[in-house]
């Protein structure tokens, strides 16, 4: 498929967001059990307005893909059957939740813990809900698996927290480390579940043959033209035009910016502020060429119609 770029930056960003609060409430709790010392509530509150900022991008850009923006907020009507709807439906509730968590650590209320366990919720929802949009689409079998909620929710945790060791380093708290060292366990397992669905997706083989997609059952079928000489929305919109070699580039690609290179510099950048600001960018630039990839490698069964232009 041909993914839209404002697709790419709404799931990145709002999963970078998501992940970011989950790692701020998590080393909130922490400080409750006496595991980690207790940061100032301004570490708390500059990092839920970052959070906010980057689910609020989020939004945005998930605008410049509808045809009618005006219209957006139908897409909540059908959250009884659509992932998508629901997805529409949380992440609002789940800013809201975000904003009272950060205004309650501002003003000094104690009803933080509270404010924060059903927000975690709801990020836990969202993640579920943007996973579920692709992987209930049993049309398309790259995506049609438990792998792909899984790999939005461990993607976004791991891109997510290692902001919050970049953003702890930078202002100097504590926790830099232990978010540091959260960071590189998120990405390692974010890597080996990424690795698992690209294996399971190499070794599926096509139902749909040029047989079924026209519906002539003939030995022999070979396809020399679509019919018409111009494009169509079907050839724009299910069609990346990438060759084999760039998608298998791309793919390297990904994986050594999402996990191999943040990992080394987790793992030997001696928790510097500025290693730990240039692993969370290489990383980030590799969950776009990643979520590229996951779009792109979905095959259409109606490519086997359109496959060739003459």
């Amino acid at each position: 498929m041909h993914p839209a770029f404002s697709v790419l930056l709404l799931t990145t960003l709002i999963g970078a967001g998501q992940g970011l609060f989950l790692a701020l409430f998590a080393a909130e709790v922490a400080a409750h059990a006496r595991l980690v010392a207790t940061p100032a509530s301004s570490f708390f509150v500059g990092g839920g307005v970052l959070a906010l900022v980057l689910t609020g991008a989020g939004l945005v850009a998930s605008t410049f893909h509808l045809g009618h923006p005006e219209r957006g907020w139908r897409a909540a009507a059908r959250w009884r059957t659509s992932w998508l709807s629901r997805e529409v439906i949380v992440l609002p509730l789940f800013m809201a939740g975000l904003f009272a968590w950060s205004l309650a650590h501002y003003a000094g209320f104690g009803a933080t813990a509270v404010l924060g366990g059903a927000t975690a919720l709801l990020a836990i929802a969202l993640f579920v809900c943007t996973g579920m949009i692709y992987g209930c689409l049993r049309l398309l079998r790259e995506w049609a698996t438990p792998l792909t909620p899984i790999n939005y929710l461990l993607l976004g945790c791991a891109s997510g927290t290692l902001l919050a060791a970049a953003y702890a380093a930078v202002v100097g708290s504590p926790l830099a480390a232990p978010c540091a060292a959260s960071a590189l366990l998120l990405t390692v397992v974010a890597a080996v579940t990424r690795i698992a669905s690209l294996a399971r997706n190499r070794a599926l083989r096509p139902k749909t043959t040029l047989q079924t997609a026209i519906g002539v059952q003939h030995p022999r079928i070979r396809q020399t033209s679509q019919g018409f000489m111009g494009g169509s929305f079907n050839t724009r919109e299910f069609f990346h035009g990438a060759t084999p070699g760039r998608m298998k580039a791309i793919r390297w690609g990904f994986l050594l910016a999402a996990f191999v290179v943040p990992a080394l510099l987790l793992a030997f950048g001696s928790g510097s502020a500025a290693a730990l600001v240039a692993a969370f960018v290489v990383q980030y630039a590799g969950l776009l060429a990643e979520r590229w990839y996951f779009f792109a490698d979905a095959n259409h069964p109606q490519n086997l119609y359109y496959q060739a232009m003459s």
